[in-house]
């Protein structure tokens, strides 16, 4: 019983530096009001055309009265200079999430028909706002980690796209993400998924603390995420754990066509013991050599350490290289951990094991080119999913393929379609390997992301298994969000025992789940998320008896993230 405990404690542990190093540089004074009849500072050179037409003329400071004590240190503006010799942030052209202070500045842009809090409507003039007005608390400066920044980490991509992610962002918990930034060389014309996997630019810059060390800029995202579930009918049953998951990006350019970014990510679940926790019809890999039937593993320790390696063409198109000893490949859509669409779902999908089972793969290899809206890839890797000894790293192997294409035609969409080989993935099914193809459209809008997937696995030999899942999350407000998952799964799996009349039987199951999350922000991208699922299945009549005839489950949960 005193697992769950330490586990949380430990995740707490590791999440809080990266919430006090995220609040340090959310804190901003308050600059002193600007008295009436003052100029403003002029657009940055791209907007000098506007700036002409002001009173206050290119590169001219304007002087403020004397500030109070509570706020005697003014920010630096657009074409000044801070102490320490950085250029500063231009924050005319700079974009923040759930600022009230600048809705209000752009309330005439609002009347005429913005209807996202935060976003940058189309015509806005922000050389005219008075930065003096803004609130600065809200803003991330990240301690001129903008001014530093690698060009490839800003937003290339037309107003359309800044506008979808910025509309996201206004129904995300106050500091849960920078607007206007962008890791790697996505340029804000898709979010980066898990792997190399895309998401809509809808769905919202990711989520996390972002700072800069030297010329790094790095990305800190986690979670610990306190769960209670009751799995209905005579073969669920009810647990108390904890899930946890903490990852770090640094990105930088290498020259002017180079750009390197370093992943790694890891997990404390293996402290729940191999058997994980109970979820109703999930199936795949083993605890001390039985294979798991209405549970759910738990992930390894090492979830990823790889790299990136971008090679700029022109035209925000580049060759890319990623790999490592653990990653993961070309194959479905992004990981559900990693996903708008599940983004407060406690547990993993009953489907888990047709659409997410490679993304943690020891041994991957993927090259391919990124084009602002079409991606192609293909990658080696070790086909066998990870073995039940949750601490350590796989033996490495590089026996197995997959292909992906991608397209993201526009800021809303994203839809990929992709096919593998994998040699002899799971242990229960010895000599066997699998063909898997899998098809995923998302779409993701002012605060609604959704996924819909199929996935065909094709044992070689053995059955063909298909599966579907639909999942959504509308984040109604920066507090309030509902969600739901429906999936559908062909399983050959649920009755492992050789001597058991429906052995090796297929059966297709149904699970209907909803939920809702109330989002509290704690400090900086810190921020706690609480609440609860209701789940309910469709199955065979010949699995009442082993399953009751009308199982119901539910979950609470309190899940504390940096990039809630």
């Amino acid at each position: 019983m005193y697992r769950p405990l330490l586990l949380a404690a430990c995740a707490a542990g590791a999440l809080l530096p990266f919430a006090a190093s995220a609040q340090h540089h959310h804190d901003m004074p308050i600059p002193a009001a600007t008295p009436a009849g003052a100029g403003t500072p002029s657009k940055a050179p791209a907007r000098r055309a506007n700036a002409k037409r002001r009173a206050a003329p290119a590169r001219t400071r304007v002087s403020r009265p004397p500030a109070s004590a509570a706020t005697a240190q003014a920010p630096i503006h657009a074409n000044e200079t801070a102490s320490d010799g950085t250029a500063a942030p231009d924050h005319a052209s700079m974009h923040y999430g759930n600022d009230a202070s600048m809705h209000a500045a752009t309330s005439d842009a609002a009347n005429s028909g913005a209807d996202d809090r935060g976003a940058s409507p189309a015509g806005t003039d922000h050389a005219g706002m008075d930065h003096a007005a803004m609130n600065h608390i809200s803003m991330n400066h990240m301690g001129g980690a903008h001014a530093r920044m690698d060009h490839s980490m800003s937003f290339t991509a037309p107003p359309a796209w800044r506008d979808a992610s910025d509309a996201a962002l206004a129904h995300a918990p106050v500091g849960a993400a920078m607007s206007d930034m962008t890791m790697g060389t996505a340029g804000g014309w898709y979010t980066p998924g898990s792997g190399t996997a895309r998401l809509p630019a809808g769905e919202g810059p990711m989520r996390g603390a972002m700072f800069s060390v030297g010329d790094w800029m790095v990305m800190a995202h986690g979670y610990a995420w306190g769960t209670l579930t009751d799995q209905g009918g005579p073969r669920g049953g009810d647990m108390a754990f904890v899930q946890s998951m903490a990852m770090l990006m640094a990105d930088r350019d290498l020259s002017d066509r180079v750009h390197l970014q370093l992943r790694g990510m890891g997990s404390l679940e293996p402290l729940m013991g191999r058997r994980g926790y109970p979820n109703l019809f999930a199936t795949g890999e083993t605890a001390n050599g039985v294979p798991l039937v209405d549970r759910q593993h738990p992930h390894d320790l090492f979830m990823e350490l790889a790299a990136r390696l971008d090679y700029r063409l022109g035209g925000n198109t580049s060759l890319f290289l990623y790999g490592g000893p653990v990653g993961e490949p070309a194959l479905g859509p992004s990981a559900f951990m990693h996903r708008g669409s599940a983004r407060y779902q406690p547990l993993s999908p009953i489907t888990h094991h047709w659409f997410d089972s490679t993304h943690i793969t020891y041994g991957v290899v993927t090259a391919g080119v990124s084009a602002p809206k079409v991606q192609l890839e293909g990658s080696w890797f070790k086909g066998r999913e990870p073995d039940e000894r949750r601490w350590d790293i796989d033996p490495i192997r590089l026996d197995s393929w997959s292909l992906r294409g991608t397209w993201t035609p526009s800021p809303y969409l994203a839809m990929q379609v992709s096919h593998a080989h994998l040699k002899e993935p799971e242990v229960q099914h010895p000599g066997e390997d699998e063909n898997r193809t899998t098809a995923s459209v998302q779409w993701a809008r002012n605060g609604v992301s959704t996924t819909f997937a199929w996935s065909r696995k094709d044992r070689q030999p053995g059955e063909v298994l298909n599966a579907w899942l639909a999942e959504a999350t509308w984040e109604i407000t920066p507090t309030h969000a509902i969600f739901a998952r429906v999936e559908n799964v062909a399983n050959d799996e649920l009755f492992p025992d050789h001597d058991d009349p429906l052995h090796d039987r297929r059966f297709r199951v149904t699970k209907a789940e909803g939920g809702y999350a109330y989002r509290l922000p704690i400090v900086g991208p810190l921020g706690v998320a609480l609440g609860g699922t209701v789940a309910a299945y469709a199955k065979p009549d010949a699995l009442d008896a082993a399953y009751g005839r009308t199982p119901v489950s539910w979950t609470l949960f309190a899940k504390l993230a940096v990039g809630l």
